[in-house]
């Protein structure tokens, strides 16, 4: 009998043991694939606001996840008019682009509004130091477009409304010099043009 419940206790053991295992590997192959165990940098961009990005979006170059967003912070003193902070982890195998990178834009992806950051390159530009801050290009703010499309609306209508005024004075205009016409017409026609009396 003791022999049958050790038997069940080193089996539920070994069991349990390549559970743990497995899950192991699983974490290890999930860390791989999102770049966990890669080399990374960090790099520091800053901007005047970053309109919802958070701490974890990806960082994309040409479409290319190349890292993601480490932390948003504010700088103690202002530079080049930005005051938010974000630092990016970057992974070291892109470092090479990275030199020719000219834009750093907070981009919006998708009906939900997804943030991250797109970066941008240029073939004949070289960047000298990637540990310095770059300037970064501010997001679209949607409410100031949607105030910006609102008053071109009502632009719009008031120049809808001033050109069916002028349509109408045309039509006015027309209907008048038409009798006239049709007057100066009728005298030609009776030969009374230059009757005065």
């Amino acid at each position: 009998m003791e022999q049958n419940d050790f038997l069940k206790k080193f089996i539920a053991g070994l069991f349990f043991i390549l559970c743990l295992g497995g899950i192991a590997v699983v974490v290890f192959v999930i860390g791989v694939e999102k770049g966990l165990t890669q080399p990374k940098f960090v790099m520091t961009v800053v901007f005047t606001k970053v309109g919802g990005l958070m701490a974890g979006a990806p960082v994309r170059l040409s479409g290319v996840t190349v890292g993601t967003v480490r932390d948003i912070g504010f700088l103690d003193e202002e530079l080049a008019g930005r005051d938010v902070e974000v630092q990016l982890n970057l992974y070291s195998k892109y470092q090479k682009q990275l030199f020719k990178s000219v834009k750093f834009a907070i981009i919006t992806e998708g009906v939900l509004g997804e943030k991250f950051v797109e970066i941008t390159t240029s073939p004949g530009f070289r960047r000298t130091d990637l540990s310095r801050p770059v300037i970064g290009v501010d997001p679209i703010d949607v409410s100031s477009l949607t105030e910006t499309f609102g008053d071109t609306a009502g632009s719009l209508l008031e120049t809808s409304r001033s050109i069916n005024e002028m349509i109408r004075e045309i039509k006015d205009v027309s209907g008048s010099m038409k009798r006239l016409m049709n007057r100066l017409e009728q005298r030609v026609i009776e030969g009374n043009l230059f009757k005065v009396f």
